[in-house]
Formats: C-alpha cells, structure tokens, sequence
C-alpha cells in the first residue's frame, strides 16, 4: 500500500462535479487529501458490518457493493458503487457499521484518513456541501432501490436498474452512447433485485428479446433507451444530477 496525492483523487472529483459546482480551489484541495492506494481482488470485504473505521475509501477503479446478510445465510446487494464513489462516507460521523462492503470486481481503492476529511470539511464548507449533498443522493437511491424492488415486477426492476447503472456510469465518464461495462454475474443482479437467478435469467432473455439491450462479455448496451426507461419506470429526478450528466 503506497501514500500518493492528486491524480488519486480525480474519481472523486469528477463523481461530486455531476452532482454539484466545484471551485478551482476546491479540487485542489480535494488533489491535496492524503490517500492510501490499495489494490484488492475481487469478492472481498473493504469494510465490515460491526466495525469501527478510522478512515474512509474512495473507489478509483471497478466495483463494489454495499451488502446485508440475512440470518438465514442470504445475501440482499443494497447498492453498487462505481469509481468516484466514498461508499463508507457516513463513517465519518456513524461511528459503527451497519452493513458490510464487499469488491465484486479487482478494484483499486484509496482511503482516506478521517482526520484529513474532518480538516478539509473544516476548511472548505462548501465541500462539506457537496460531501452531504452525495450522502442524500445516497439515501434517495436507497429510497428508489425500496419502490423497486418492493412494487415493481422482475423485468421493470431489471431495467430500472440496468437505466440506473448506465445514467451513473455516464455521469463519471464511463459509459458512452449506452454503452458500458458491467462486471456483474446474474448472482449479483438477482441479490440486488430479491429473485433467484433463475429468474434473473430469464428476465435478462425477456429484455433481450424485446430488443431493449444486448449484454455480453461484461459489456451492456442499451439498443433502446427509451423502451429501456419505460420498461423500467425509469425517472432519473432521484439521481439529482447536474445539467448535461445525464444520459440522454
């Protein structure tokens, strides 16, 4: 694990700027956050349920997902979380965690000490701003992930998430004209929706077959992003996104 400034950061940058205005100022300072890089493999735990955390991490590369398990041994996906994203950030003032957070995919991931964080936020307030501005985001796709998998059936679930993915992967530069890598096994897909991957399955054929997408070789492309956005319910109003971040 190797100490490293500025460029280490620019994750973060891009990921709060669809969401809020930053000054030059204010990315410079994020550019001097103290940041330790990690490589990790896939389907490992950065952070546990239970513990105590003395810093925060910052996704540069891949992706991970925030997790419940239930007693009976099964796995609810809460969130994925994609490169910009400090998918811990309410450690900063929750002092135990209440979830854990797992790599899906090799990841490199920076942490920040929550020392550096509390000076920063101290410092610059309207970071503290936009680093409470990302929490609500946060919550407001908790609250939407509740609606769908709670009242949507299986294939508008599955395309109001696919739509999610692709509108925040185009947000931070990584998805292009509907077009994106998507590292995740049906496993994952089903334990985010509450569906057995049978039925995930057969879902991912029925939109398939309507024309609506292609998914191969970890790599999603939507052939019709209106039909995808209707089949899924899909309004991206909870996402909060500056103008121009959204895919259009």
């Amino acid at each position: 694990m190797t100490s490293f400034l500025a460029s280490h950061t620019s994750p973060l940058i891009r990921k709060l700027e669809s969401i809020f205005p930053l000054s030059e100022g204010e990315r410079s300072a994020l550019e001097s956050l103290p940041i330790q890089v990690a490589n990790l493999g896939p389907d490992q735990d950065i952070v546990r349920i239970g513990e105590r955390p003395s810093r925060c991490f910052l996704i540069q590369d891949g992706f991970t997902c925030s997790y419940k398990i239930t007693g009976e041994g099964t796995r609810q996906i809460l969130n994925f979380h994609i490169a910009g994203d400090i998918p811990d950030l309410q450690s900063l003032h929750l002092s135990v965690l209440d979830h854990s957070i797992s790599t899906i995919t090799p990841c490199t991931v920076g942490f920040i000490p929550h020392e550096a964080l509390h000076d920063l936020c101290g410092r610059y307030y309207r970071i503290t701003s936009a680093l409470w501005r990302e929490t609500l985001v946060d919550a407001a796709v908790f609250r939407e992930w509740i609606v769908n998998n709670g009242r949507r059936e299986a294939l508008s679930a599955m395309a109001h998430l696919l739509c999610e993915l692709v509108v925040r992967l185009q947000a931070v530069g990584l998805a292009q004209d509907h077009r994106c890598d998507l590292p995740l096994t049906q496993s994952d897909l089903a334990d985010a929706l509450g569906v057995s991957t049978v039925h995930t399955n057969r879902v991912l054929q029925d939109l398939r077959g309507a024309g609506l997408i292609t998914l191969k070789e970890r790599t999603l492309t939507v052939l019709d992003w209106e039909g995808l956005k209707t089949a899924g319910d899909f309004d991206p109003l909870y996402l909060h996104l500056e103008p121009g971040s959204e895919a259009a």
